[in-house]
């Protein structure tokens, strides 16, 4: 599935940038192919527009703000935040702005230490609402935000995915003298995707015996994963000892084959139990072994289930896939595939010459 090319998928709010980026001044992000600027607006909100000018097409994201509004760095043109144009300097202070110049402008709101943008007028969810940000026996730590060459439908699958741990994570937690995931207790599926609760027997190596406060070589992890169509996830993981470790990961999609991949976590313990630099470092090695796999695998993963082999574990991802072929139907959709794909070619037939 090519996300450019599937149109309902503009309909859903993704994470895009930490807003503190945006005290720098604008910035550009490509959000499912589309250019954007974002900047911060004179009562400290986050907006954002298309990355081009109305006029002769600079990019806004290169000018600066000016009154609230960002201003084009070609003809000092400002916009504001509904896409407006509000000063022309080469125009006389009492002549009317004419109201064709503007630019499109696209849903924005902060959550959780970052802008999330919609590029619909009518998204068919909301932000995911995460009660642990709030809830004061958790602390926040932000960990990655950088970007992957995967598609979002392969990463997000990877998430969900009980069997691969015990080989992509053999340098970190897995074990593969057990390579055989528990069955999963139950899939749930709701509105906006489906919860998943399973639970895994996992190695314990030094640095998590320091993070979790447990000294065993293994430990079991109780697992409750919950799916954010398209490409969001939360991971709590609950640990014998009452230890909540609970992931936020989104894989916002760029183009069809490029991800910000965005992730922070929430604990219920304290800086003095485990220090975040060492969490931090932990969740760095487990998501950096995803990352090599997942940047191997084809980007253009298919929504049908015939073009690839599957095994029991497997079950979320199908879901998944037929959640989103459902998802593309219900709103007139076929599904886009890579239309530079092609059978190999057959070797021509080599005539003997005679001499």
């Amino acid at each position: 599935m090519l996300t450019t090319q599937q149109p309902v998928l503009r309909r859903f709010w993704y994470p895009v940038m930490p807003i503190e980026q945006l005290l720098n001044g604008p910035q550009a992000f490509t959000l499912l192919g589309q250019p954007l600027v974002l900047w911060l607006d004179a009562n400290g909100q986050p907006a954002v527009l298309a990355d081009r000018c109305c006029h002769r097409s600079a990019q806004l994201s290169l000018g600066i703000v000016e009154n609230g509004c960002v201003r084009c760095p070609y003809h000092g043109w400002e916009f504001d935040s509904q896409g407006i144009c509000t000063k022309v300097p080469q125009l006389d202070a009492d002549t009317a702005i004419p109201k064709t110049y503007r630019v499109p402008a696209f849903q924005c709101a902060e959550r959780y230490g970052y802008v999330w943008v919609c590029l619909d007028e009518d998204p068919l969810q909301p932000i995911p609402r995460i009660p642990e940000f709030t809830d004061p026996s958790f602390r926040f730590i932000q960990e990655f935000y950088e970007t992957w060459k995967v598609g979002g439908l392969r990463a997000i699958e990877n998430s969900f995915d009980s069997a691969h741990g015990h080989f992509v994570h053999a340098s970190s937690w897995g074990d593969q003298s057990n390579p055989q995931p528990p069955p999963i207790d139950e899939v749930t599926e709701t509105e906006f995707g489906f919860v998943m609760k399973h639970w895994l027997e996992v190695l314990n190596p030094d640095l998590q015996k320091k993070n979790l406060g447990i000294g065993e070589e293994k430990t079991i992890r109780t697992n409750t994963r919950t799916w954010y169509m398209p490409f969001a996830r939360t991971l709590k993981i609950d640990y014998p000892n009452g230890l909540t470790h609970f992931i936020f990961t989104a894989y916002t999609p760029i183009d069809d084959q490029t991800s910000q991949v965005i992730q922070f976590c929430l604990r219920n313990d304290t800086e003095a139990e485990a220090k975040a630099a060492d969490i931090i470092a932990f969740d760095r090695q487990v998501t950096l072994e995803d990352r090599v796999i997942l940047e191997g695998t084809d980007y253009d993963a298919p929504l049908s289930l015939a073009e690839e082999q599957h095994m029991a574990s497997d079950r979320p991802g199908i879901i998944m896939r037929h959640r989103l072929a459902r998802l593309l139907k219900e709103h007139g959709e076929t599904e886009q595939r890579r239309s530079d794909r092609v059978a190999p070619a057959t070797p021509a037939k080599v005539e003997a010459t005679r001499v």
